[in-house]
């Protein structure tokens, strides 16, 4: 008679779940539902409207004083790492097939790790919040953003949602930020520096909570065609960073030291 070791238990453990894993795994895909034209399309405009906007902030932050210098450093990789994103989606690279023989483009989410962090810093800087609450705030979007693309490629249903829960709590985290704590901030500075901060945070807020939205009809429910998750969600990127890079970049003669207030006697 032999006796099993305890050391052996763990990896009995992990292989049945693995086991279980595998009976619950979609077969395998004969046909993968691709990105159509009307997808490459936006993501063509995607592109460009991003390289664009790369390419003026880069001039603008030659030109730029040092106070200023540094959001249009954060701009300009914002936009950045986006372009070569969208120029990877582009090229039929970073992506795989997940549950639904779907096509999904996990470049999406190494773009998102990146420039959603920036952007949360962005409106840190702009709010002239504290270091270590803008941190708080990147640390919640990073749970966020990894917690949605565990979802996307999980093949147990119950996990995947459970990945989204754990995403929609992030986010959660993250508009609160945005909504109260860079706030105070914002308006402890007072003048047009307050106002500047009010408009860039609430079209992001709203921004932000449309891809959740995106995401439960497409990688969630699959109810939507890759063609038209590309579509929306090249949108809400290019609100997010270019329209929020430009927002940002009008209103820099609110962003020196000085505050919004003094500002003015320079008009």
């Amino acid at each position: 008679f032999f006796l099993e070791s305890p050391h052996s238990m763990p990896f009995t453990v992990l292989a049945g779940a693995s086991a279980a894993a595998k009976a619950l795994a979609p077969t395998a895909c004969t046909t993968i539902e691709e990105v159509g034209s009307t997808g490459v399309g936006a993501l063509t405009l995607g592109f460009l409207a991003l390289a664009v906007s790369t390419v003026v902030m880069v001039a603008k932050a030659a030109s730029a004083d040092q106070e200023r210098r540094k959001y249009y450093f954060c701009n300009t990789f914002i936009c950045g790492v986006a372009t070569f994103a969208y120029f990877a989606m582009l090229s039929g690279q970073g992506w795989t097939a997940i549950a639904g023989c779907r096509q999904f483009f996990y470049t999406r989410y190494a773009d998102w790790v990146v420039t959603t962090t920036l952007l949360v810093i962005l409106l840190g800087q702009v709010s002239n919040a504290s270091m270590d609450v803008i941190f708080g705030a990147c640390g919640s979007n990073l749970i966020y953003v990894l917690a949605g693309y565990m979802g996307s490629v999980s093949v147990v249903t119950t996990v995947k949602w459970f990945w989204f829960l754990i995403g929609l709590v992030g986010l959660a985290c993250v508009i609160m930020h945005f909504a109260q704590t860079f706030k105070v901030s914002a308006d402890a500075k007072g003048g047009e520096l307050a106002a500047l901060y009010g408009k860039v945070a609430w079209l992001s807020i709203l921004v932000w909570i449309c891809y959740p939205v995106v995401w439960l009809f497409s990688e969630g429910f699959a109810s939507f065609s890759v063609s038209f998750e590309v579509c929306a969600y090249s949108v809400l990127d290019i609100i997010s960073k270019v329209v929020v890079c430009f927002m940002v970049m009008s209103g820099s003669e609110f962003l020196s030291g000085e505050g919004g207030a003094q500002s003015r006697e320079y008009v």
